[in-house]
């Protein structure tokens, strides 16, 4: 595990740095992405809510209960081990989305950032911990971690597109500064917490050689891609 412990470290350090980067810059952008012109907006604001825990949770965990229903049911025939399969992998992304959803709502609930459209009232840092209200959940950003996590899993499990899968999960992102609901340095945040829960969970599936095995390197590669060498 120690490959793993390792990347942790590399991914929490590049969060820190990126959120002490936006964070004196989280103001001035926020209102200029805000002031994009109206059709910039209205697109973000009609992408944006790909990025929701409800839809992938509801969609992943009902497609891993009916994926474990039919393998169950054709323990013998010759497609059982291909459902079992798909059973893995959409509870390898309910799971991912699920962790990835209760961590940012504590993180959310412990800081207490104030939401962009506080910010004339408020500014940009005000933190009012333990509140429980949206309008003080701004870090890190929800959406953000969902698109983090989603598009994280897909990176692990077919890291020849990660480019792909990167660019998308900054979209979704982007979008939540644009529409007013973020600050970047929230978004940073919750887009790279997305992509931790998607590695973690895919060092714990590795362990058992669920969808993928460590390589030579200690890193949990897909076990439908040739192992690579050291």
């Amino acid at each position: 595990m120690r490959r793993f412990f390792v990347s942790s470290g590399w991914i929490f350090a590049a969060t820190f740095i990126l959120v002490l980067v936006f964070i004196p810059f989280d103001a001035g952008i926020s209102q200029k992405a805000q002031a994009l012109p109206g059709p910039v907006v209205g697109f973000n604001k009609e992408i944006t809510n790909f990025g929701t825990f409800r839809w992938m949770l509801y969609s992943t965990g009902l497609l891993a209960i009916i994926a474990y229903i039919v393998a169950r049911v054709l323990t013998t025939h010759s497609y059982a081990s291909r459902i079992r399969t798909a059973w893995r992998l959409f509870l390898y992304f309910f799971l991912t989305i699920a962790t990835a959803g209760i961590l940012v709502h504590l993180l959310k609930f412990l800081i207490g950032r104030a939401r962009p459209e506080l910010f004339p009232e408020l500014g940009a840092y005000r933190l009012t911990p333990f509140t429980g209200n949206d309008l003080y959940e701004s870090f890190p950003s929800g959406h953000s971690t969902a698109a983090g996590a989603f598009f994280g899993a897909f990176l692990m499990l077919a890291p020849r597109f990660r480019f792909v899968f990167i660019a998308l999960a900054l979209v979704i992102g982007v979008s939540r500064v644009i529409v007013g609901a973020h600050y970047p340095s929230d978004v940073a945040a919750g887009l790279l917490l997305g992509t931790w829960t998607a590695m973690a969970f895919a060092f714990i599936f590795a362990r058992a050689e669920w969808l993928f095995r460590f390589d030579a390197n200690g890193w949990p590669h897909p076990k439908n891609e040739p192992r690579p060498t050291a």
